[in-house]
């Protein structure tokens, strides 16, 4: 099981990789919204705002996310550290309900070309 230090770096590896693409990856990743990840195995939720083509976690809370951000992930430790390390195809897990993203429709056609 992935531990909280491990999905954070994960995070952290995606902002980096988001802030270095290029073309319609780089304009979905420049989005300005608030941004939660709740990790469900270690119930930690990570809280903070996607802008200027980064990801910019500002906290760390134990349980569900206490407010409703614009884009909404939500899978297991495990599940984000593969997805961020290529082994994991995110449309997979997606349609299998591994992984739940919630945003409003605009915001998914925009993600998508992120992920």
């Amino acid at each position: 099981m992935a531990t909280t230090e491990e999905c954070r770096a994960a995070l952290d590896k995606l902002s980096d990789s988001m802030r270095s693409a290029e073309g319609d990856v780089r304009s979905a990743a420049e989005l300005d919204r608030s941004v939660s990840c709740h990790i469900t195995d270690l119930d930690v939720t990570f809280a903070g705002r996607m802008a200027d083509g980064r990801i910019d976690v500002r906290e760390t809370l134990e349980g569900p996310p206490r407010e409703k951000a614009e884009i909404r992930l939500a899978m297991t430790g495990d599940d984000l550290v593969a997805l961020v390390g290529g082994e994991l195809n995110f449309a997979k897990a997606w349609g299998s309900g591994r992984v739940k993203l919630e945003a409003g429709l605009r915001d998914l056609f925009r993600l998508r070309k992120l992920l």
